[in-house]
C-alpha cells in the first residue's frame, strides 16, 4: 500500500425554489394532462425560479448547505467549479459571482458546461485539480434556472425540465491506495459533438446574438441514451475493480424515468438501490444528481463508506460516470 490522494466528499447540500408547478398546473395552459406526462417520464411536479432569483442565488444557497454538512467555511474552500447552462450572463462566470456572494477573495472559480453531465464533469475536474495537490478543497456546484431557456409552447419539452441546485465539498485526503479507500475512485467522460443537434438551444452570443429555447429530439436522445450510459459505467466499474453488484447506490441524472429504469435494468441493479428524484423535481440538468445525493444524504440512504456511482448524459452528446466511496 501507498499514499494515494483521494477526493474525499466532506458535505452535501442542495436547494430548490420555493414554486412548485404540477402536472396538472401546466395542463391548464398547455394540450397535456398529468397522466400523460407521468406515464411517458415519471415526472409529477418540478420547481420553478422566482422573478429575480438568479443560477448564482440558488448555487450560492446549495453551497452554504453543503459547507454547514461538512463543518467549513467559504475561507476553508480554494476552488468552486459550477457546472451549468444557464449562467446569469454571458461572463463573467457565474462561480466568480457565487464566489462573491460567498464572500471568498481567494483560490478560484470557474464554469463548466457539459449540459445533464456538467456536474459529473466538474466532479471530475475537481478530482485532477486536487489529486494534483493545486488545490485542497473544492465546492462543485450544479446549479440551472432551466425554465428560463424553455419555449412554454412547446409541450413536448416544457414539461421536463426544472430548477434548482446542488452541491458538495470534497477535500483532497491521503489515504491507503486500496479499494476500500473513501473518495473519488474512477471515473469515465465521453462526448460525440456529431450528435449535437439532438439537444440543443437555438440561440446563443456568435450565432443570433440571443439566449433562445431548448430544443430536443426526444425519440433520438431516448434511443442513445441507455446504451451510451451502460458503456460509461461499465468501463468506469472495470477501471476500479468493481462489478455492477457492488453498488450500494446508483445515482444517475434525473432526466426520464424510462431511462433510469433502462439503465438499471441493464445493470441488473435493484430498484431499490436506485436513487430517484425526477418525480418531485422533474429534469433539474447539472443540478439533478447533486440535488439527489443530498436528498438520499438526508433521508440516511446513503451512509459513510457505501460505494455510490453516479452517471449522466446531457446535449453534445456528452456523458460519462463517476464511483465515489462516500
Amino acid at each position: 500500500m501507498v499514499d494515494t490522494v483521494r477526493s474525499v466528499v466532506r458535505g452535501v447540500g442542495g436547494y430548490l425554489p420555493a414554486r412548485v408547478v404540477t402536472n396538472n398546473d401546466l395542463a391548464k395552459i398547455l394540450d397535456t394532462s398529468d397522466e400523460w406526462i407521468t406515464a411517458r417520464t415519471g415526472i409529477r411536479e418540478r420547481h420553478i425560479v422566482a422573478d429575480g432569483e438568479l443560477t448564482s442565488s440558488m448555487g450560492a444557497a446549495a453551497a452554504r448547505a453543503a459547507l454547514a454538512d461538512a463543518g467549513l467555511e467559504p475561507a476553508d474552500i480554494d476552488l468552486i467549479i459550477l457546472a451549468t447552462s444557464t449562467p446569469d450572463q454571458t461572463f463573467p462566470a457565474t462561480a466568480v459571482a457565487i464566489q462573491a456572494e460567498l464572500g471568498m477573495t481567494h483560490g478560484a472559480a470557474f464554469d463548466m458546461q457539459a449540459v445533464c453531465s456538467g456536474f459529473v464533469f466538474a466532479l471530475s475536474t475537481a478530482d485532477n485539480y486536487l489529486k494534483s495537490g493545486q488545490f485542497n478543497r473544492a465546492l462543485v456546484i450544479g446549479a440551472e434556472a432551466f425554465s428560463r431557456i424553455l419555449d412554454w409552447e412547446d409541450r413536448s419539452t416544457c414539461v421536463l425540465f426544472g430548477d434548482g441546485a446542488g452541491a458538495v465539498v470534497l477535500e483532497a485526503q491521503k489515504l491507503n491506495g486500496t479499494m476500500t479507500d473513501r473518495g473519488i475512485l474512477a471515473t469515465c467522460l465521453r462526448s460525440d459533438g456529431r450528435y449535437r443537434d439532438k439537444l440543443y438551444v437555438d440561440g446563443g452570443p456568435s450565432s443570433t446574438g440571443t439566449v433562445g429555447h431548448l430544443r430536443m429530439d426526444g425519440p433520438e436522445v431516448f434511443r442513445h441514451a441507455v446504451t451510451k450510459i451502460s458503456q460509461v459505467i461499465g468501463d468506469t466499474l472495470a477501471k476500479a475493480g468493481y462489478q455492477s453488484s457492488d453498488i450500494d447506490w446508483f445515482v444517475p441524472h434525473q432526466a426520464n424515468k424510462r431511462i433510469l429504469d433502462g439503465a438499471a435494468r441493464k445493470l441488473g441493479l435493484d430498484p431499490e438501490r436506485v436513487v430517484i428524484t425526477v418525480d418531485k423535481h422533474a429534469n433539474t440538468s447539472a443540478a439533478s444528481i447533486p440535488l439527489a445525493l443530498m436528498t438520499a444524504c438526508s433521508d440516511g440512504r446513503i451512509k459513510r463508506g457505501d460505494l455510490v456511482l453516479l452517471e449522466a448524459m446531457g446535449g453534445g452528446f456528452t456523458w460519462g460516470a463517476l464511483l465515489i466511496r462516500w
